[in-house]
């Protein structure tokens, strides 16, 4: 099974909570929006744990280093059947000055030619209504409960 792991950065504003999401890079995403941006994730083995493999990607992906405390958001099952572990933190990113690791792609698909694209191409903080439309629609539910999390803090 494969598995991923990442976190959920947001910031409170004066129109309240909003979210910090990514874009995949490379050909083929390009022009798609809508059920295509994602929290900064990517996969780890068994010998990682989560949270560990879910740092290491925000900042493979983004160049900052996400801070706790981190909330966790639990799991969701993506439709190609990847696995995904959240957490949620607190934090405040430029999303103009994040730098990306690459990885090499064949483009077009099996033409034999390859290129070297970003893992993620852009970055943006969302309010709730849009960030539920652009993010993978699995990962809309971290969202949920990171806003219900928002409204509703657990008491002491």
């Amino acid at each position: 099974m494969r598995q991923s792991a990442g976190i959920l950065l947001y910031r409170i504003s004066t129109g309240g909570p909003q979210f910090f999401l990514v874009h995949p890079g490379g050909p083929f995403w390009a022009g798609r929006e809508e059920g295509t941006w994602s929290i900064p994730k990517g996969e780890f083995t068994e010998a990682e744990q989560p949270l560990a493999a879910a740092r290491r990607e925000f900042f493979e992906e983004t160049g900052f280093r996400a801070n706790g405390p981190f909330h966790p958001l639990g799991t969701v099952k993506q439709k190609a059947g990847k696995v995904v572990h959240a957490w949620a933190a607190e934090g405040d990113i430029d999303p103009a000055a994040i730098h990306s690791n690459t990885f090499r792609t064949q483009w077009p698909p099996r033409s034999g030619k390859w290129i070297s694209v970003p893992e993620i191409d852009k970055a943006g903080w969302f309010d709730y209504e849009p960030a539920r439309v652009l993010v993978n629609p699995a990962q809309a539910a971290f969202l949920d409960v990171l806003l219900d999390h928002l409204r509703n803090p657990p008491q002491p």
